[in-house]
């Protein structure tokens, strides 16, 4: 299968599901997925992110050795919201190696802060923080004044819910 070629035949479910399964549970296929994830052009970014999350979901110890590079992404400018997006849910599914736990709570904290970031990116990151305030739980008390600032700020139905459960969540967490 020519990757590259294979993703841009399709944009759908369907035939993301094809992409994922075939490159399965083996290391050199996602290794390819991701060079055009972290270097390709806009759209083939987009469609690479959506097949890798699919894959991580199954496979999440695929992602390990590539997990610095998708971290450090994050923080180009310009960079497509579908890259942060996927990154920061693959991250829900990971433990965060102790060396990025750092780069990764100040990249969830800022799009957790900004309202103009997505829905979706603030949702997913706040989830990452709440797993990180199970090890560091002095950033609970953080955590929970921005879910509760945009909480009272109005949010869609979808966040008010990830709100509510992660805040469930840090309360028991004693920090």
């Amino acid at each position: 299968m020519q990757l590259r070629n294979e993703i841009l035949k399709e944009h759908s479910k369907a035939h993301s599901l094809v992409i994922a399964g075939w490159i399965g549970n083996d290391p050199a296929r996602m290794k390819a997925l991701m060079q055009l994830f972290l270097h390709d052009e806009y759209r083939v970014v987009q469609r690479a992110a959506w097949i890798m999350s699919l894959v991580a979901k199954e496979h999440p110890a695929l992602l390990t050795p590539h997990l610095h590079s998708m971290v450090h992404r994050m923080g180009d400018a310009g960079i497509p919201v579908a890259v942060k997006r996927n990154v920061v849910r693959v991250l829900q599914y990971l433990e965060v190696p102790e060396d990025l736990q750092g780069p990764v709570m100040d990249y969830c904290f800022r799009f957790l802060e900004d309202p103009q970031e997505t829905v979706a990116v603030r949702a997913f990151s706040m989830t990452v923080l709440a797993g990180l305030a199970k090890q560091y739980p002095d950033i609970r008390h953080e955590i929970v004044l921005l879910i509760e600032d945009q909480l009272r700020e109005g949010a869609t139905a979808a966040f008010i819910s990830r709100g509510k459960k992660t805040l469930k969540e840090l309360s028991k967490i004693r920090g």
